[in-house]
């Protein structure tokens, strides 16, 4: 490719320091690019670390990196497309704090291949503090595409509010799924958090293995607001008259789990019967809806309507029945406890889509709770796809963002950046028979709070309610996306 430039823009292209951020499934294809094209001064920054679900398009790497540090081995395999090619890599995050505007400032083109959007919003913001141009890229299945961020020409990608990803209420994971993904949310919830304390004897079991946050609890939720009230003051007047004459014992769920030796037929009932016994308990839920079903594990039903008949395709594609959930839950447990042992006291296990002990937990809870509420069973692929938030990347999609990346970073380091444009990949070509289809680079949006001249954000609260933690933790830092904010209070102390 390097041989098909003239001999200007070759120079500029072997002067030019290019800094890539994330070396996944872009970023692989990227970094050859820019090898073949001539670039022969490049730095690379990725956190992760090689998986074995990332062989199948990220062609850098092979089953002995898995692992191994993306950027490392990105680093070494690039440049056996071209040995001459200089290439730094960082295992790190790029939103670490070595990272300041004074490293930016050493690139020519910053290039983003990343799959989250606070790191996307970091490189966004230390591209306009440092004056550097951003070429921003995205894929989601067979879509994709590529714009140009460059301060006062273009918008800044967080000009335009992006839609944030869909939650739930609480009562509803808890209380009356009715989705798929509701039960799929239950199940990662039930995975993931630990020390909850909770009545065991009235069916508050919450979660087993992962880290604490109430907010995920999974047990009945007495505060529904459909309860009014009622149902929820008579369990809590149960549970404390229970409670005084010691029929109650309080502890963590992750003790009371490991009292039990995570014995499968104890969570089992106390998951899948108590607890549901307990919402039928609570009969306003019930008047307009299919009341749940209870399943105790010595009776499981022999078939069941949503279960696919044929035995024939792959594990992930086939729809368990009950039983075989039952089995796959039973079978997991004593995986998960070992795990967790290795991790010694206060340890805790991390879900992880990729790892098949705890991606066949949440297949199997997810199902099992859905046939419990009448819900529609999914197969392990596509609980994987729901749990993990993810659209499968497709290596085609990869490849052509990762091209018009070059392509745009060429427009730019010819001083041709007018002639940049935002480009669309689509699954299927439009009127005109394109694919691709290139768009104008739209101007910064003069409210702005990143961009613009005069950056500002008012913000409306009760000060007499919220304290300073929770302005920083949840407004400036989860709302407003900043990383190390800091506050001053107009007290006249100067705090």
């Amino acid at each position: 490719m390097a041989a098909s430039l003239n001999e200007k823009v070759r120079k500029t292209v072997n002067e030019s320091k290019i800094l890539v951020v994330g070396a996944g499934g872009i970023g692989c294809e990227l970094l050859k690019n820019l090898v073949l094209t001539g670039f022969t001064d490049i730095e690379v920054i990725d956190l992760d670390t090689i998986d074995v679900s990332n062989l199948n398009r990220q062609f850098l790497f092979r089953k002995e990196h898995v692992g191994k540090s993306k950027a490392q081995v990105a680093k070494e395999s690039a440049q056996k497309f071209n040995p001459d090619a200089k290439i730094i890599s960082y295992h790190d995050s790029i939103m670490s704090p070595d990272y300041g505007v004074d490293f930016f400032q050493k690139f020519k083109v910053v290039m983003n291949a990343l799959d989250n959007r606070a790191a996307r919003n970091h490189v966004n913001r230390m591209c306009l503090a440092a004056d550097i141009p951003l070429i921003e890229s995205g894929t989601a299945g067979y879509l994709g595409q590529v714009t140009v961020i460059k301060k006062g020409l273009t918008e800044c990608y967080e000009c335009q509010p992006k839609p944030t990803q869909k939650t739930f209420p609480g009562c509803t994971i808890r209380n009356t799924p009715s989705e798929p993904i509701h039960c799929i949310v239950w199940a990662k919830h039930l995975f993931k958090i630990n020390f909850i304390y909770v009545y065991i004897y009235h069916c508050f079991l919450s979660q087993l293995f992962g880290e604490e946050d109430p907010d995920q609890d999974v047990s009945p939720d007495t505060e529904d607001p459909e309860l009014a009230g009622e149902a929820g003051q008579s369990a809590l007047q149960t549970d404390a008259k229970d409670d005084a004459v010691g029929g109650i014992k309080r502890q963590s769920t992750r003790m009371w789990a490991m009292e039990t030796g995570y014995n499968p037929k104890k969570l089992f009932n106390k998951l899948f019967k108590d607890d549901i016994k307990y919402l039928l308990s609570m009969e306003t839920l019930w008047k307009k809806r299919r009341p749940p079903t209870p399943l105790d594990l010595d009776h499981l039903p022999t078939s069941d309507i949503n279960s696919a008949s044929e035995s024939a395709g792959i594990r992930d594609q086939k729809l368990w029945t009950i039983q075989e959930c039952a089995d796959v839950f039973s079978n997991c447990l004593p995986k998960l406890k070992a795990e967790l042992s290795q991790q010694g006291e206060g340890g805790m296990l991390v879900w992880d889509k990729d790892d098949e002990s705890a991606m066949d937990f949440v297949t199997a809870v997810a199902n099992i709770r859905a046939y419990i509420f009448g819900i529609q069973k999914k197969t392990r692929f596509d609980i994987k796809s729901m749990a993990g938030n993810i659209i499968p990347a497709i290596a085609t999609t990869n490849a052509i963002i990762a091209g018009l990346l070059v392509m745009e970073g060429l427009k730019i380091l010819t001083g041709n950046i007018d002639k940049c444009r935002t480009v669309y990949l689509n699954r299927q070509p439009n009127p005109r028979k394109k694919l691709l289809v290139p768009c104008i680079l739209d101007k910064p949006n003069p409210k702005c709070y990143v961009c613009s001249a005069k950056p500002e954000v008012t913000v409306i609260l009760n000060t007499q309610k919220i304290t300073v933690k929770v302005l920083e933790e949840k407004i400036i830092k989860g709302q407003l996306n900043m990383v190390a904010p800091d506050v001053e209070i107009d007290d006249g102390k100067g705090r």
